[in-house]
């Protein structure tokens, strides 16, 4: 991940990821759930197809995972990055420290994943509550390694990752609290907020550093870059809360929409009770004939 490409895949990961929890937001709190997702029915009543009983969210941190450890280590095609000393040098000195602080970011987002999918595949093991220790445990993790990555860092890469640590650790945080107070829609909407700031900001940190769209590279030993980098964040934190209005205004009109082809337009017809009387019968018959404007 210490090319442009390695930041922008490792962004659109986490960007593609944030999108689909916050549609999942969206739509919760449009039905009014008091869980974030409903519990799967019994075995028994579940479909036939295996991909009604795999769970899609520890599939999707598995699988976007997996593919980032792969080119972490064997992009581009023909190097190997799997060496973590180097047994030829006398030193023995650690290789490759970067990739392998990646990988190691990678490996806890990704034994996330599999703790969801052993606890939503098997009942007897089912909890939530370690589901979401093991998602704290991949941002706990990711914040250290952002801080060891600080080291021998130019002013400017410092304060970009400071800022970039600042709504991962906010996502812990929460995300602990979920622990202890599970189905919060408050927290929903804080954990699809920040999750958009910071791919956002992974985004930006990708152009800030390598492709800078003025064409200059920004000057560390310039406050007035500095001043302005902070000031690029902010503008982040709203950018977050306005896709997360627009996602949410999507699935509202969705949501709407699909509800209204779904309800019934009226009951034209009724069924006649087998036992009415006659005085019923009638009315049943009037009512058809009101409704095409009969008299």
């Amino acid at each position: 991940m210490g090319t442009l490409e390695g930041h922008l895949l490792a962004a659109a990961f986490f960007l593609f990821y944030v999108l689909y929890y916050s549609v999942l937001v969206s739509l919760a709190l449009l039905r009014g759930q008091k869980v974030l997702k409903l519990p799967l029915p019994p075995r028994e009543k579940q479909g036939h197809r295996w991909w009604q009983l795999v769970p899609l969210e520890g599939v999707v941190k598995v699988v976007l995972t997996l593919t980032g450890i792969l080119l972490e280590f064997f992009y581009p095609p023909g190097v190997n990055r799997l060496m973590l000393v180097d047994w030829e040098d006398p030193r023995r000195p650690f290789v490759f420290k970067d990739s392998w602080q990646h990988v190691t970011m990678y490996g806890f987002f990704m034994l996330s994943g599999v703790v969801d999918i052993v606890s939503q595949l098997c009942p007897a093991l089912q909890s939530r509550k370690l589901e979401r220790a093991a998602e704290a445990l991949a941002f706990y993790v990711l914040m250290l390694l952002m801080a060891a990555h600080l080291e021998n860092k130019g002013t400017l890469e410092i304060r970009v990752h400071i800022l970039f640590i600042v709504p991962a650790f906010l996502l812990a945080l929460m995300i602990t609290i979920e622990v202890w107070v599970p189905d919060q829609p408050q927290l929903w909407l804080l954990k699809a907020w920040m999750g958009l700031v910071l791919s956002n900001w992974m985004l930006q940190l990708s152009v800030l550093m390598y492709i800078p769209p003025s064409g200059q590279p920004w000057r560390a030993d310039s406050p007035v870059d500095l001043t302005f980098l902070t000031t690029f964040f902010c503008w982040h934190l709203g950018l977050g809360a306005a896709m997360l209005a627009v996602i949410y205004g999507l699935c509202g009109l969705w949501h709407h929409g699909c509800f209204s082809w779904t309800k019934a337009p009226g009951a034209r017809y009724q069924p006649c009770p087998i036992d009415s009387s006659a005085e019923e019968l009638e009315k049943l018959g009037a009512e058809p004939m009101l409704q095409n404007g009969g008299v």
